[in-house]
């Protein structure tokens, strides 16, 4: 039980990290009347699931660019899905190696 509450408050704590987060970045990363090329089109892909949080609260935030270059924004926006993906989830996925297999000394060879 001890366990399940600790996993809660942790999700709890991220979940409310990233809602921050995305409110402190959303303003200076959907700046009015530009249109977004690739470099923002990436930036948008990393901060869209961090959008999660705040949509699922009812606030509609931005998490595409309407006003964008076309085909470099959204290979951009991709890109950065897959980026941010790869950031959070990588490490989930990622093994150590294993040390290497101890050999024979020289002196364990001669017996």
């Amino acid at each position: 039980m001890k366990r399940i509450l600790r996993k809660a408050a942790v999700f709890l704590l991220v979940t409310l990290l990233f809602g921050w987060f995305y409110g402190w970045a959303s303003p200076w990363a959907f700046p009015k009347e530009r249109t977004f090329g690739f470099g923002f089109g990436m930036l948008h892909g990393a901060l869209m699931p961090l959008a999660l949080p705040s949509l699922a609260l009812g606030k509609d935030v931005e998490i595409f660019a309407a006003q964008n270059s076309g085909r470099p924004y959204k290979i951009g926006y991709i890109c950065g899905i897959n980026l941010c993906g790869l950031a959070f989830f990588g490490p989930l996925f990622w093994r150590p190696r294993s040390a290497p297999p101890l050999t024979k000394t020289i002196a364990d060879k001669s017996q």
